[in-house]
This record gives structure tokens, sequence and C-alpha cells, in this order.
């Protein structure tokens, strides 16, 4: 097996059919690095080549299951990345390149022939509702959260698994929103399979693991295919294309901008405070006008650390 940087990676104890990738950045609520996805995909393809693994729980440690791309990193930095580009114009395809290479790393959880299974506490949001829904079951704490804030600016989910799994009404609520449900509404809504008290979260997940880990692994293998098949007719994957593109877009248009020069100026702390507590996003012409005022900011801030 790999060393991993980002997770934890193992059989579990006692049952062999069961594999547990574990995110595993507890510091930072498991927020995605720039690393984590490929480990993830490495991680299911360790566990898919294992003969033994039916079934795969991925859980996180810690207080949360994951809080998100690690904005430290993708949002209040100040480096050229190409998700974050600092030069003008700004490169789409060079985004949609980097971008689609997370997505795809997310979804080896959904295209590997084994059934996964998402085991969520505390909170799985923006980019952390992702890696969950890209799982093929969801179980949750009935008090853990789960939604796509950065719908409000910056960012547009790019696995697209929102409809797919709610259907149109309701994702289109969340889009237009940001909001987050509990764990008990998403069992409600047929989001997650089941909401459970947190305390007995970890024992319903691997009883429902232990389930599927003694049908055969060619007939799970079988069963998953079927059901992906009907989900990538419905056009799943070119869905995700141009969820990918616009999410592109939606961190590069001048609400974007905005979003990362007020995080650079202030922190990303008041940044997804300002996004999250419905007050307008700055659009258009305005945002432009306070891009050039942050971003005056910026270079004084420079001037003065020189």
């Amino acid at each position: 097996m790999s060393d991993f940087k980002t997770l934890l990676v193992r059989q579990q104890s006692g049952q062999p059919r069961i594999a547990r990738i574990t995110l595993n950045r507890p510091e930072r609520l498991n927020a995605i690095s720039q690393g984590m996805p490929a480990e993830i995909r490495a991680a299911v393809q360790w566990a898919e080549s294992n003969a033994d693994v039916h079934v795969i729980v991925l859980d996180g440690a810690g207080r949360a299951f994951c809080a998100g791309y690690d904005l430290q990193d993708f949002g209040s930095g100040r480096v050229d990345h190409p998700c974050q580009q600092e030069r003008h114009p700004w490169d789409p395809m060079a985004d949609y390149a980097e971008m689609k290479r997370y997505t795809e790393d997310f979804m080896s959880l959904w295209r590997c022939r084994k059934p996964t299974i998402a085991m969520v506490h505390g909170h799985a949001v923006a980019g952390g509702s992702d890696i969950a829904l890209c799982c093929d079951l969801l179980v949750m704490a009935d008090d853990a959260k789960i939604g796509y804030m950065p719908t409000r600016v910056w960012g547009c989910p790019t696995t697209a698994m929102w409809t797919q799994r709610l259907g149109p009404a309701r994702a289109k609520q969340l889009m237009f929103t940001g909001d987050v449900i509990s764990g008990a509404q998403a069992a409600d809504w047929g989001l997650a399979n089941l909401a459970v008290p947190a305390g007995e979260l970890e024992a319903a997940t691997l009883k429902l693991a232990e389930r599927i880990a003694g049908v055969p692994a060619s007939h799970l293998a079988m069963h998953k295919l079927v059901v992906n098949q009907a989900m990538l007719t419905m056009g799943l994957e070119q869905t995700q294309m141009f969820a990918t593109i616009f999410d592109g877009i939606t961190r590069h248009n001048p609400e974007g901008l905005w979003f990362r020069r007020y995080a650079q100026v202030e922190g990303h702390k008041a940044a997804v405070l300002w996004r999250d507590s419905g007050r307008p996003i700055p659009e258009g012409d305005d945002a432009r006008a306070r891009i050039a005022e942050l971003e005056a900011q910026l270079r004084e801030r420079d001037r003065g650390a020189s």
C-alpha cells in the first residue's frame, strides 16, 4: 500500500471485506488540500485491487467529514494556481483541466466496481459534499450538515451529483440558496440512505457495510454498473463537464474575484461569513469597483512589508 499524507487506509479490524478510507487532516476539518483528491483515487484503486475487499467505507477524522476546499490554500492565499489564476486574462481551459482532474479523482469512488459508503459526521460541505455524494450510499449523523454554500459565490459543484441524488426541484433550492441541511433532513429528502444519532453512526454504517460485504463481489459489481449506466444515460458526464467549466468561471468572474480579494484582505473567515450571511454579494460593476479598492489595499500592504 502507498504511503498517504492526507488519508488513513486499511481494512476493518476483524472484517477484511470492508476497506476503510479516512480523510485525515483533522486540524483543518479534513479540508481538501491539493494532494488529497489524487490520494483518494489511489486509496480506491488499492481497495479495488484487494480481492478480499467487497465494500469501502469513507469517513473523516476528528470533528468533521470534510469542510470543503482549504481556503487557506485556494482562496485567501496569493499564489498563482490553475484554479486561482492571478494572471489576466485567465485561461479557462487551464482551470478546467486541473479541476476536472480533481472531479475525476472524487468520481473514482463512484466508478470503482465495489460499493462505497460515505459515513458523515460534523460537516460535509462545499467540496466535501462532492466527495460524499460520489459515494454510492450516504449514512449521516442526525445532526451532521451537508450542503454547498459556495453556490452563493465562488463555486459550482463540479460532480453535479445534487440533481442525480435529489431531483431538480430540491437541487435547485439548495443551489439557489447555498443552504445546508441536517442529516435528518437529508434522510427525509432521500439524499441520505440513513440518519442516526451521532453516537450510533459507526455501528449503523458498519452494519450496512457488513450486510453488503456478504454478497459476492461480482454481483455487487454488476448491480453497481447497471445503476451507474442509468445515471450516465441521463447525461451525468456531460453535466459534469458544464459544471466544472462553470465552477472555473465562478472563481474568476467579477463576483468570484471580489470574493478572493476580500478573503486576501480580510481573511477567509470574514469572506465566508459574508457569503453565508445572506448579505447581497457584490456583482458586476459594484464588484469591479470593490476589487480595485481591495487590490489597492493589497499593494499598500505589500509596500509596507518590503
